[in-house]
C-alpha cells in the first residue's frame, strides 16, 4: 500500500510534486473514479490507476550511481533555490528517484532509479543493506566514545578509528539503517560534531574512480547483485517502457511508432 502521489512518482512518471498537481487537476482515476486526494491509499495488486484515461506504464528501468557533491539537496524542487542533484542529470531523460537521502552538507554515493521495488528494499532495515561512511569528527575521540557510538543503535555494524591527527579523529562507520542524519547524531551524542561525511559504499557498490558531481549507469551485473542482496528476483515486475515528450514528461499507454525515413 502506498499513497497515490507516491505510486505515480515511484512508477517513474514524475516527481511527487508533479504527481500531486496531476491528482489535484482531476487527471487521475482509481477504479474508475476521479481521486483528487494525493494521500489516498492505493494497492496496485487490486486497484486500477489511470492517468488521463490511460493505464500507468512503468518506465524502462534506469539505475544510476551519482557522486553527490556537498551543497546539493536530494529533492526534485527546492523552495530556497539551492542546487539539486537533479541539476547534475541533464542528460537523463527518465525520472529517477533517490534511494535514501544524503543531507546538504554530506557527499558521496547516491543511488537513483525508477525501480521502486528495488529502491524500497535497499532502504528497508529488513534487508540489512550496508552503507559505509568516512567521517571526520571535530575533536579527538576516545575509545569509550567509540564504544558508545557502537552501542547507539541496532543498525550500527562498525565504528572504526581510521586515524587521529593533532585535533581530529577520522572514522569509518557502517550502518544497515538509514535514519535521518544518523551518523551526525551518533557523533553529536558523544560530544563532538561532524566536519566531513562521505558515503563511499552501498552494499557491493562503491564510488570507485567516479569524479565528484558525475554519474554513471549501473551494469547489469551490479543491478543483479543488488536484487540478489535484497532477495528480489532479477526478472522483477518493474518492466515496460515509458514514452516521453521532449519536455521529459510521460506519454501513458501504447507505443510510439517510429517515423519512416
Amino acid at each position: 500500500m502506498k499513497t497515490l502521489d507516491r505510486v505515480l512518482s515511484k512508477a517513474g512518471l514524475g516527481s511527487r510534486t508533479e504527481a500531486r498537481q496531476w491528482i489535484a487537476g482531476g487527471r487521475v482515476r482509481v477504479n474508475g473514479k476521479v481521486v483528487q486526494t494525493p494521500d489516498a491509499w492505493v494497492d496496485l495488486t487490486k486497484d486500477k490507476v489511470l492517468v488521463d484515461g490511460k493505464p500507468m506504464e512503468s518506465a524502462e528501468p534506469v539505475y544510476l550511481l551519482l557522486y553527490k557533491p556537498k551543497g546539493y539537496v536530494t529533492t526534485y524542487k527546492d523552495p530556497d533555490g539551492r542546487p539539486k542533484v537533479y541539476d547534475l542529470l541533464k542528460d537523463v531523460k527518465e525520472f529517477v528517484g533517490t534511494v535514501g537521502r544524503l543531507d546538504l552538507d554530506s557527499s558521496g554515493l547516491l543511488l537513483m532509479m525508477n525501480d521502486h521495488l528495488l529502491a524500497d528494499r535497499l532502504t528497508s532495515p529488513e534487508y540489512h543493506v550496508e552503507k559505509e561512511y568516512l567521517v571526520k569528527a571535530s575533536t579527538l575521540l576516545t575509545e569509550e566514545q567509540l564504544t558508545q557510538m557502537r552501542q547507539s543503535s541496532d543498525g550500527v555494524v562498525k565504528v572504526e578509528r581510521v586515524r587521529d591527527t593533532e585535533k581530529y579523529t577520522h572514522l569509518r562507520v557502517i550502518l544497515t539503517e538509514g535514519k535521518n542524519r544518523q551518523v551526525r547524531k551518533m557523533v553529536e551524542d558523544v560530544g563532538s560534531h561532524v566536519l566531513k561525511l562521505v558515503r563511499i559504499r552501498i552494499g557491493p557498490l562503491t564510488i570507485g574512480t567516479l569524479e565528484i558531481g558525475k554519474h554513471r549507469l549501473l551494469t547489469a551485473k551490479e543491478v543483479q547483485q543488488l536484487k540478489v542482496l535484497t532477495k528480489l528476483h532479477v526478472d522483477s515486475k518493474s518492466k515496460g517502457k515509458l514514452l516521453l515528450h521532449q519536455g521529459n514528461r510521460p506519454v501513458l499507454g501504447g507505443r510510439r511508432r517510429r517515423k519512416r525515413t
